[in-house]
């Protein structure tokens, strides 16, 4: 099991420049670690990550201040960009770090963040989807024709070349069980958080079989699996100091849900629950929150269905200096599970990726998905 961090964080009273700093020191603490990557994400117009408009421009620091680490966009919303700027952009950060990069596809949800090419909303997943295998062609150094003014094509050939010429691919998971197919028809990684347990397992089982159909290992698709994270010593003292941070984190996904116009309408007292059910259900089932022993037993569950890569969401409203200071703890949980590594299960024939969690799971199962969507289960079923 390989663990990352992973920076998605609503402003708090830190300023900008404070926030980027803390950045920097975690990288440089995790780099000197045994850690696999570090994510940052864009996000546009919003409170809630707008300290992330661009993670190339952070990766690009990121990849001057690292030695090891990779250094991944988590996630880039591809219908907001041509594929070419992209690859430019991400190439540049390859050379910078010497074949460090990786990229995860999101085709973005908020309508109010598509003031760039407002004519992919409709169509987001068709373009997001559609531009993966431009990717690669163009990362793999081929010409490939574009739309030209006044009707030309234009052959583009992108510089600089990056250090690798492989792109590691994710996509973003969020809610609909056909990304997962999705992902393995194309060949790449998928990274996800876990609303069900049952449903999780059920997806990693149909992702496999997808890649193998389409004639990819099955063995190779890399799972990563968002997840809230501070280990601390004492069960108690943990979670009266994650709690506050934690509810306020779960309003923020609320609030910017609501304000999509796509939403339905939800009162403050249907707020407050939600964020109460949310963040129980946090902290008991989905979460790297708690001692190391509570932590360990989430981690062994999460690589007995499949899971490759634990993304430790550190940042959800902590001070700084305590996020800083509980990562050697956090990275002695990461080194009991890389010298202890189970074998992934093999694919099976899997439930339908889309179904209610089992009546064997919790009656009530919560979340808020990595694009913003706030969402709950009871009794089988679901409500947002």
């Amino acid at each position: 099991m390989d663990f990352s961090i992973y920076f998605f964080a609503a402003n708090d009273e830190n300023t900008f420049g404070e926030r980027y700093r803390f950045i920097l020191d975690v990288a440089r603490t995790i780099d000197s670690l045994g850690f696999k990557a570090i994510w940052t994400p864009e996000r546009h117009f919003q409170e809630f990550g707008g300290s992330f408009p661009n993670p190339s421009v952070l990766s690009a620091a990121l990849a001057v201040t690292t030695e090891r680490l990779e250094l991944r966009a988590g996630s880039i919303v591809l219908p907001h960009h041509h594929p070419v700027r992209v690859v430019e952009e991400w190439a540049l950060v390859d050379q910078l770090s010497q074949g460090r990069t990786g990229l995860c596809v999101a085709t973005g949800w908020h309508s109010g963040d598509f003031v760039f090419y407002p004519e992919n909303f409709d169509a987001r997943r068709e373009v997001a989807f559609g531009n993966i295998p431009v990717l690669r062609r163009l990362w793999a150094g081929e010409t490939v024709d574009f739309p030209g003014p006044g009707g030309q094509t234009l052959p583009v050939r992108t510089y600089p070349r990056p250090y690798r010429s492989e792109l590691p691919l994710w996509i973003v998971h969020s809610s609909n069980p056909q990304t997962w197919l999705t992902a393995g028809e194309l060949g790449t990684n998928v990274l996800t958080l876990v609303d069900s347990w049952e449903r999780l397992e059920a997806n990693i089982a149909a992702y496999r079989k997808a890649r193998a159909e389409a004639g990819h290992d099955p063995e190779t698709g890399v799972v990563t699996l968002g997840m809230h994270t501070y280990v601390g010593g004492d069960e108690a003292a943990t979670r009266s100091l994650v709690a506050e941070p934690v509810r306020r984190y779960i309003d923020t996904f609320l609030a910017q849900k609501s304000n999509d116009a796509g939403s339905a309408t939800m009162t403050a007292a249907e707020k407050a629950e939600m964020a109460k059910l949310v963040a129980e259900d946090f902290y008991q089932r989905r979460s790297l929150l708690g001692t190391r022993e509570k932590c360990a037993s989430v981690v062994r569950r999460a690589q007995s269905i499949g899971v490759d890569e634990i993304a430790c969401m550190v940042d959800f409203g902590l001070p700084f200096d305590t996020v800083l200071d509980a990562l050697p703890a956090l990275d002695r949980l990461r080194a009991e599970f890389a010298a202890t590594s189970a074998p992934r299960p093999r694919p099976r024939t899997a439930p339908s990726a889309g179904r209610a969690p089992s009546a064997a799971g919790a009656a009530v199962a919560a979340g808020a998905t990595s694009n913003g969507m706030a969402w709950y289960y009871e009794d089988g079923a679901r409500h947002t």
